[in-house]
């Protein structure tokens, strides 16, 4: 039985490259959409509300700023029927101010703004990594996924597991005969990491499929969970080179950590650094994998998997010339 189609559907986040995928998704769905952007959107505020609307082909592009009270309803939305609210929006850097403007402050404006518009459905985008939540961005995502689950709404809270961008900060390195680095030994953490397109698809699935209604869903992607060491060894073969690694002691990080939250009592410029050095710690040390409280491990069978991409696809594309490796404001190394 086929999905019913042609849903009117209000997209935030849009011209990051999970909404961009969204979008795309949700026109194959059949659905019509219309994405809210920023007068400068994208990394560095580079796009305008031209440029964004070509990023979005079949698209209706609005602009507004959902971080301002009231634009989703009065810009987005502007007083007409929509049968559903989709966002893709995250902070870009995970600093604190920026995690909760946007991974809290934004998305609960989008909850309220869905209840005021009489939107019936929502579906965010979250992370799966709020399973244990020691840093702001991911106090900040709790934050908004609980606005949404109290508000009502009929929903459903994403939470993938590590992208594929995410995953391809050192395929450059290994290009140029450089180690590949890893945390301890690369074998400390593991991830079923799912592409943008394959994700896009499930985030708009969500809006058809009642077995994803009023859940959180945990999703990866397609195949065995990946550690940081295999990933290198897979990028040296493709390159033709021989394995070659440079272990990072998880105290060397802490030090760092430690040394930049002490020199941002005298310069508060750097705690955003240590911020962002403690976001790195935390994906070099927990596994993106659906946590098990009980036993107090990591579970890769209780992880479900999505779509067909590959990252060794990708890693092949990126080797070949044929994909570029996108990660803007979330690079880390």
């Amino acid at each position: 039985m086929n999905p019913p189609a042609g849903l009117r559907v209000l997209l935030l986040g849009a011209t990051g490259t999970i909404g961009q995928a969204t979008a795309q998704a949700l026109r194959r769905q059949g659905h019509s959409v219309v994405c809210l952007v920023r007068p400068r959107s994208g990394v560095g505020g580079r796009l305008d509300a031209s440029a964004a609307a070509a990023l979005l082909p079949g698209c209706t592009v609005r602009t507004g700023d959902p971080t301002q009270a009231g634009s989703v309803l009065r810009d987005g939305l502007a007083g007409e029927r929509f049968d559903a609210l989709v966002t893709c929006m995250a902070s870009r850097t995970g600093a604190p101010a920026d995690a909760w403007a946007i991974d809290a402050g934004a998305t609960q404006q989008a909850v309220q703004a869905a209840q005021a518009g009489g939107v019936p459905q929502m579906v965010m985008l979250s992370a799966l990594c709020v399973q244990k939540p020691l840093l702001a961005f991911q106090q900040a995502k709790l934050a908004a996924e609980k606005a949404l689950i109290e508000s009502g709404l009929n929903h459903s809270i994403v939470r993938p597991t590590a992208f594929f961008k995410s995953l391809s900060g050192q395929v450059e390195r290994v290009r140029r005969g450089q180690p590949f680095l890893l945390m301890g030994d690369g074998r400390l953490t593991a991830c079923k990491p799912v592409s943008d397109r394959d994700l896009g698809d499930f985030i708009a699935g969500c809006l058809t499929d009642p077995d994803r209604h009023r859940r959180v869903l945990p999703i990866g992607g397609p195949g065995p969970a990946i550690t940081p060491r295999e990933q290198g060894e897979r990028l040296f073969e493709l390159f033709g080179q021989k394995p070659r690694f440079r272990q990072v002691p998880v105290a060397v990080l802490d030090g760092v950590i430690g040394a930049l939250r002490l020199a941002s009592r005298f310069r508060p410029s750097l705690a955003d650094k240590a911020e962002l050095a403690s976001i790195g710690r935390y994906y070099g040390t927990e596994s993106m994998l659906v946590w098990d409280a009980v036993n107090r491990r990591y579970d890769e069978a209780a992880t479900p998997s999505t779509g067909s991409d590959t990252l060794w696809d990708h890693y092949a594309a990126l080797a070949r010339g044929e994909a570029l490796p996108e990660r803007g404001d979330h690079a880390v190394f």
